[in-house]
């Protein structure tokens, strides 16, 4: 009987410490909470016209209000197993936001991680989208930022990648490049919403060189309550140095939407960190239609934040946006009444806080 005993204890200890070294596996909830008041005075309508002013609470102001798990498992020899599965949210109204419209439609990807570089599949970020976000001097924030002009071109095409496989490479040399390539297909027709991307990033000490590419096909069977497949071919080259404190950035990307437009957009600007817990920026983006030069438009936006503390800060911006011809380049994300513009000028700010978790 004390044998028996003893072997019932053994075999306890035994799964109580395999329990214990799988709930080593490093888990992490994160998220971002960002709300505030936004004034515009010009919307657009229905049928593309000036609504009029508008004065309200916003979300995401700055940011994606968002929230997400991750994990790691180290699986020796300095490889790990990873996660990601991030939806994005929006706190005016409690729905999904800043994704493709499903739950966790911002990101939702398996991989590996290690010497030989990071694998993933699943929904993620194109290679293209991650070198906008590198050569934007307002960090792509929802209120006049390159996302702005990105979404007033493509919509979320190429931000959020369905049925996608990635390779990035460890940096060799200052040089680290990457690949995706997410499968559409439909029957009869395997390149209906293929879509690819890669990019090539150079890094020497404070000074950043990289360069992308994006090909979509239209069409596929990949279903998203956001559209996430518009057919279009975009290229950009950008580049970014950094002078202690102060961060100058500039960029080219040419948006080419098929039977629709040929965009240029040429942008840059700068961000300095004037104490540890306030920072401004500034960015200025022209863009050109290549076919007809009577269509054109400049946007303008600055910003500052102020940090309460190392998670929470306080936020102010302010923008304008001048269109001309047919160009409908908008003013923000964070209002769809505001991703699309309406002619002439159009000017506004906001204001808000903003929490990390």
């Amino acid at each position: 009987m004390k044998l028996r005993g003893l072997r019932f204890l053994a075999s306890g200890m035994l799964l109580f410490d395999a329990a214990v070294c799988y709930a080593q596996s490093s888990v992490t909830l994160y998220g971002v909470v960002d709300a505030g008041v936004e004034y515009s005075s010009k919307t657009v309508n229905s049928t593309g016209t000036n609504a009029g002013s508008k004065f309200a609470l916003v979300d995401s102001g700055v940011g994606p209000s968002s929230f997400g798990l991750s994990g790691k498992e180290d699986l020796g020899s300095g490889t790990k197993a990873e996660f990601t599965l991030a939806s994005g949210i929006s706190v005016a109204n409690g729905g999904f936001k800043s994704s493709n419209g499903n739950f966790f439609g911002q990101q939702a990807w398996v991989g590996l991680d290690g010497q030989f570089g990071q694998v993933k599949a699943g929904v993620q970020f194109s290679p293209f989208y991650l070198a906008l976000f590198d050569t934007d001097p307002r960090q792509f924030s929802e209120f006049g930022s390159a996302l702005v002009v990105y979404c007033s071109n493509v919509f979320v095409t190429g931000a959020f990648n369905s049925n996608a496989v990635s390779y990035t490479s460890p940096q060799v040399a200052g040089f680290r490049g990457s690949v995706m390539l997410a499968l559409g297909g439909e029957a009869g027709d395997f390149a209906a919403g293929r879509q690819w991307s890669a990019s090539l990033k150079y890094q020497n000490g404070a000074a950043e060189i990289n360069a992308a590419i994006y090909d979509g096909n239209g069409g596929g069977t990949v279903q998203t309550p956001n559209p996430s497949t518009v057919e279009f071919e975009g290229r950009t080259l950008g580049a970014s140095y950094t002078l202690e404190s102060l961060t100058i950035r500039a960029s080219f990307v040419n948006y080419k939407v098929a039977e629709s437009h040929n965009n240029n957009v040429y942008g840059g600007g700068i961000r300095y960190q004037v104490t540890p817990f306030f920072d401004v920026n500034s960015g200025v983006w022209y863009t050109a239609d290549r076919d007809d030069n009577a269509n054109h438009s400049l946007l303008v936006a600055g910003g500052m934040n102020y940090f309460l503390s190392r998670r929470t800060a306080l936020y102010l911006q302010i923008g304008m946006v001048s269109n001309h011809g047919s160009m409908r380049t908008g003013l923000a994300v964070s209002d769809l009444t505001l991703l699309h513009g309406v002619p002439g000028t159009t000017v506004g700010g906001n204001i808000g806080i903003r929490h990390t978790f």
